[in-house]
C-alpha cells in the first residue's frame, strides 16, 4: 500500500496586484492530503482559500513554494494535460460554471472530448452512466442547465468533475449556495462517491460545521495563512485558536447549544494592508501587547498546530 501523500503543498505563496501593490493572498502554506482522504479548509469569504485551490489546478502561478501530486513537482504545471485528468474541480456556483447554451450531455462530456478519451459513442454512453450515479433523470443529457434546481446543476458539475476519472477533487464551497436540506444530498453523494471511486477531496468551505461533517483533518485559514490545523473531531471539541473558536461560535448548532459564545467583532483586514504583528489581533479578545508587535509562528501542540502567542 502506498503511504505517500497523494497531495503535497510546501511553503505556497501567491502573490496577486491591486493597482501598484502587489500582495500575498496566500502566504506560506502547507499542507497533505491522503490518498482517499478528505481534508477540509476552512475560513471566511476573502481568506484566500479559493486562490489557493486556483493555484492546485494550475490556474494561478504560484511565487514561492512547492506544489507535488504523486510525487511529482507540477508547481508549474500549469494545465497540462495529464494534471488536469487526475485533479478536478467542483466550483460553488453550478449556474455560472455551466455553459448556458450547452446541453448537459455535452457540458460532461466536454473534459472526455478534450483529452480525445474514447469514441464519440463510448463518452456518451459515459455520460448517461455519469448522469444516472449522480441522480438526475435519463433526459437530462438533452436538457439545458436553466431547466434545472441548483442541487441537480451542481450533481451535473460533479458527473463533469468525475468524467476523466480524477484522483483528487478540488470541492470549493459546492453546498453554500443550496438549501439545507439539498445541502444533506451533496454531501451525502460526494461521501458515496468517494468510496466508489478512491478519491481524495480537499473540501473548501466557510462553514465549520459543513467541514466537520466531512473532513478527517481541517486546516484553518486567515488572511491567506493556515492559523489551526489538526483532527477534525479535536477542533470541534477543544479549538485552540482563537478565531477556530469564533468560527464554531457562528456555526448553527453550536450557537444554539451555547449562546454565550463569542462571534468574531469586525471585518477581516485587507490582505493589501496586511496588519503588523498577529493578522488577527484587532478582532480576537484575547490579544496582548506582544500580538501587535509580533507574528506567531505555526507550532505544533500533539495533534494540533496553531498559530497564536497564547494557545
Amino acid at each position: 500500500m502506498n503511504s505517500a501523500p497523494l497531495l503535497e503543498v510546501d511553503g505556497l505563496v501567491v502573490r496577486h496586484r491591486a493597482g501598484a501593490v502587489r500582495f500575498n493572498a496566500v502566504d506560506g502554506v502547507s499542507f497533505t492530503v491522503g490518498r482517499g482522504e478528505t481534508v477540509g479548509l476552512v475560513g471566511e469569504s476573502g481568506c484566500g482559500k479559493s486562490t489557493l485551490a486556483r493555484a492546485l489546478l494550475g490556474l494561478y502561478r504560484p511565487s514561492a513554494g512547492a506544489i507535488r501530486f504523486a510525487g511529482a513537482d507540477v508547481t508549474h504545471a500549469s494545465r497540462s494535460r495529464d494534471l488536469s485528468r487526475r485533479l478536478q474541480m467542483v466550483f460553488q456556483d453550478p449556474l455560472l460554471s455551466l455553459n448556458p447554451r450547452s446541453s448537459i450531455g455535452r457540458i460532461v462530456e466536454e473534459p472526455m472530448a478534450v483529452h480525445r478519451l474514447g469514441s464519440h459513442a463510448e463518452r456518451r454512453q459515459k455520460v448517461a452512466a455519469l448522469l444516472r450515479r449522480v441522480g438526475l433523470p435519463e433526459d437530462a443529457a438533452a436538457r439545458l442547465p436553466h431547466e434545472f434546481s441548483g442541487g441537480q446543476r451542481q450533481r451535473v458539475g460533479i458527473a463533469r468533475a468525475l468524467a476523466l476519472t480524477p484522483e483528487l477533487v478540488v470541492c470549493d464551497e459546492p453546498v453554500s449556495a443550496l438549501d439545507l436540506s439539498v445541502q444533506a444530498q451533496i454531501l451525502n453523494l460526494l461521501g458515496e462517491l468517494q468510496i466508489e471511486f478512491g478519491l481524495s477531496y480537499l473540501f473548501i468551505s466557510h462553514d465549520l460545521g459543513v467541514i466537520h461533517h466531512v473532513a478527517r483533518r481541517v486546516l484553518v485559514m486567515y488572511l491567506g495563512r493556515i492559523v489551526e490545523a489538526g483532527p477534525a473531531e479535536l477542533l470541534w471539541q477543544s479549538p485552540r485558536h482563537p478565531y477556530t473558536a469564533a468560527l464554531l461560535a457562528a456555526t448553527p448548532g453550536r450557537r444554539r447549544k451555547n449562546p454565550a459564545a463569542r462571534a468574531i467583532a469586525a471585518d477581516l483586514p485587507s490582505p493589501v494592508d496586511r496588519p503588523a504583528g498577529c493578522a488577527f489581533f484587532a478582532r480576537c479578545p484575547r490579544r496582548q501587547p506582544i500580538c501587535a508587535e509580533q507574528s506567531p509562528a505555526l507550532r505544533e501542540f500533539g495533534d494540533q498546530a496553531v498559530a497564536c502567542h497564547f494557545s
